[in-house]
Order: C-alpha cells, then sequence, then structure tokens
C-alpha cells in the first residue's frame, strides 16, 4: 500500500459508481486500545456487502475519509492513509496508526472478497500494513 493520492482514489471511486459492487468496511482500533487498557473497546466489521452507489467523495488533508452515496443513505469511513488498486478494479483502502497497525478498512471490489479475482486466483484483506520508507 501507498500513501493516499487523492486524486487518484477519487478517480477509482468515480469509476466503480453506478455498478453493484462488493463492500468491505471494518474499524479496529478498539483492539489496540483494550490492549493497553484506555477507554472502551469500539469495533465494526462488513464484508461483502453487494452495494450500488450513485457517488462517492474523498475529503480531508490526510488522514482521509471517504463517503459513499448509496440510494438510502451513507457509507463513511474516516482516518484513511494508504491505498492500492489491482488490475481486477478493486480500491483497498486503509487506516494505519503510527505503528503501521490497520484501524481502519474501506474495501471496493466488482465481485466478492475472498472468493478468488476474476483470474480466479485466492484473495484475502491479509496484512495491509502500511509501506514505509523509514
Amino acid at each position: 500500500m501507498q500513501p493516499i493520492n487523492p486524486s487518484s482514489v477519487q478517480e477509482r471511486i468515480d469509476r466503480l459508481a453506478n455498478q453493484t459492487v462488493y463492500l468491505h468496511l471494518e474499524t479496529t482500533q478498539g483492539v489496540y486500545t483494550a490492549r493497553r487498557g484506555e477507554g472502551p473497546v469500539a469495533s465494526c466489521y462488513i464484508r461483502n456487502v453487494p452495494i450500488q452507489y450513485e457517488r462517492g467523495e474523498i475529503k480531508g488533508e490526510g488522514p482521509f475519509r471517504v463517503g459513499i452515496k448509496l440510494a438510502q443513505g451513507w457509507v463513511y469511513c474516516d482516518g484513511l492513509t494508504d491505498w492500492e488498486a489491482d488490475d481486477d478494479d478493486r480500491l483497498l483502502l486503509a487506516g494505519h496508526d503510527r505503528e503501521g497497525r490497520l484501524v481502519a478498512a474501506l474495501q471496493l471490489s466488482p465481485f466478492p472478497f475472498g472468493t478468488g479475482t476474476k483470474r480466479n486466483e485466492s484473495y484475502s484483506t491479509g496484512s495491509t500494513r502500511r509501506h514505509t520508507n523509514e
């Protein structure tokens, strides 16, 4: 994954609009907070929900937020720092903390996650650790 380039991400969001795509959305910061004994644990996870959206937008100066406008409401994810797009038109957005741990993910795909790609290859969200040159 590479640091988010807002115009490139917006182009990918626009490309996937007005068609059925599969949504993966998660937050995991609660797990890390619980390990440190700080505050309440909070997390969410949703995977392979087919959606159609009319438009989506990336906003902010970094970390970024993405809103996806559905016919009946919105999907929203904040704290995004990194992205990747592949040859199968999947858009993978992630937010990482200072230590490179995943804290949020918003992913869109023309076919279900974890069931293979158009070329019938296996796919898993697996490690989405941030790529750094540090």
